[in-house]
Order: structure tokens, then sequence, then C-alpha cells
């Protein structure tokens, strides 16, 4: 019964996302991605909306058929991600001229209102609050919610090309459930993991962009797999992955590193519509 929900969202994400997608185009959210077509955005709505209603069956059986479908970890889960969705579009929505680190601190300092500067402000409440009361030490807590927000904020870094954050999800899952050979953190996080799968692959294929509303989460996700997967010392060596490629895509491209390194470069063609 554990995998239900997991099911569950899968197909509601299957179902809903078509038409979520389409309604967004009719009304005119759309945006050009990296090579100027315009897509629906932003995508990643489709995720939260295939979660959210996926709960209403699974939580009405569990309460009315005595049912234990719900991993313990599912609040903090479902708190940290459709806070970090929500942050994600406010962004999409609002987002000014500041970009990058540099750039919302700056707007800040002018006494501006920074979008960029909310999500991270944000990101590190909703870390702080959902990591509280785990049973962790000061030490462990604050590398928990370091590790967190910085994963979270990376994704968004990747999120430069079709179904790029989605890939780069799937391959940390999967690294992580084989090599812990664990599959409660999938469980606990597949209430919104499965719609990503959908969403990523209309990402992937050009039909959408997943939008910060999609990034966000699916980094928040990323992140809260590293937390419920590795013990202390995994998450350090995590934290200084993650911060050593943060600050790379600060001052450089990703995207260019991506395009120089061959492996990288096959791995992120996988499955993109070619085009001429």
């Amino acid at each position: 019964m554990e995998s239900l929900p997991t099911l569950v969202a899968l197909a509601a994400a299957i179902l809903m996302t078509p038409a979520i997608l389409r309604h967004l185009a009719a009304e005119g959210l759309t945006r050009e991605n990296y090579r100027g077509a315009r897509l629906p955005f932003p995508g990643g709505v489709a995720i939260v909306a295939a979660a959210v209603v996926a709960l209403a069956p699974l939580a009405a059986l569990q309460q009315l058929a005595d049912a234990d479908l719900f991993a313990p970890e599912l609040g903090l889960v479902a708190t940290y991600a459709l806070g970090v969705a929500l942050l994600g579009l406010v962004d999409d929505l609002l987002a000014g001229r500041p970009r990058g680190w540099r750039g919302h601190g700056a707007a800040v300092l002018g006494g501006g209102f920074s979008t960029g500067a909310l999500k991270a402000l944000g990101s590190l409440g909703l870390a702080l609050f959902v990591l509280a009361g785990q049973g962790y030490d000061d030490g462990q807590y604050l590398l928990a919610v370091a590790l967190l927000v910085l994963t979270t904020n990376l994704f968004n870094l990747l999120d430069l090309r079709p179904g790029r954050s989605a890939k780069a999800f799937l391959l940390l899952a999967a690294a992580l459930t084989l090599g812990a050979w664990e599959t409660g953190p999938l469980w606990a996080l597949g209430l919104f993991a499965a719609p990503v799968l959908v969403a990523g692959l209309y990402d992937l294929r050009e039909r959408a962009m997943l939008g910060d509303t999609g990034a966000n989460l699916i980094g928040g996700l990323a992140g809260l797999w590293l937390i419920l997967t590795l013990g202390t010392t995994g998450q350090a060596i995590a934290l200084a992955v993650v911060l050593a490629l943060t600050v790379y895509g600060e001052f450089r491209s990703l995207s260019a590193l991506i395009e120089r390194t061959p492996i990288l470069r096959h791995l992120d063609s996988i499955g993109r519509t070619p085009h001429a």
C-alpha cells in the first residue's frame, strides 16, 4: 500500500497534464524557450495539481478504510514541496530584471523588490521549519538546512534546457535508491516525484516549460531525497558538491560546461527533440 500515493499521483498527472498545458496556452501563459519556441508556461503547476488532486481519494481512503497509505515523512515533504513551488510561481509571474545572487542582492540593497531574494529567503525559512524537530543536533540541523536550500537553488540553475532538471532528478533518485538499496524515500516523495516524470517529459519534448515553479519543486525534492537517504558524512559530501556547482554556476555557465563534457553532453541530449 505504500506505493499507492505514487501510483495515484502518476495517474493524475497523466490525465491532467495535457489539459493544464492546453489551458495555459489558451490563456496566453506562454514563454519563449532557449531557441525561441513559445511554449506553455509555467508547466510546473501540473506537478502541484496532480499531487494535490491525488490527495483527495488517498486521504479519504486512509481515513474511511483505516488504511495506512502515507509515509511518516510526507507532511515534511508536502510542506516544503508546496512552499517552494509557490515561491517559484511568484518568481515566474513577477520576476524583474535582476538575475543571479549578485543581481538580486543589488536589487534589495538598492531598496527594490526581488522575487529571487524572496525565493531564497523563503526557501531558507521553509527548510528551517520542516527540518526542526527531526532529531538532529545543531550541527546536523544546519547541515541539512544548507543542503536542502542549495539543492533547491541548484536545480533552478540547471533548468536552462528542455528536460535537464527532470533528468538530473531522475539520475539522482536512481543513484540514491540503488546505492542505499532503500525505497523508503521513494514512497515518501512519490506523491510529487511521479508527476515530475510526466511534466518533465513534456518539458523534454519542448511541449512546455516548467519554469521556476517546476524547477524549484524538483530541486526541493532532490534535496529532501538526499537528506532522507544520506547520513551526516554523505550529506556533507553532497553539500560540498552542490556548493561547488552553485558557485561555478554563479560566475560561469553550467550549460557551457555540459556542452564541453562529452558524457554530460550525451546525457543532456537524450530524448530531446532534434532541431536543424
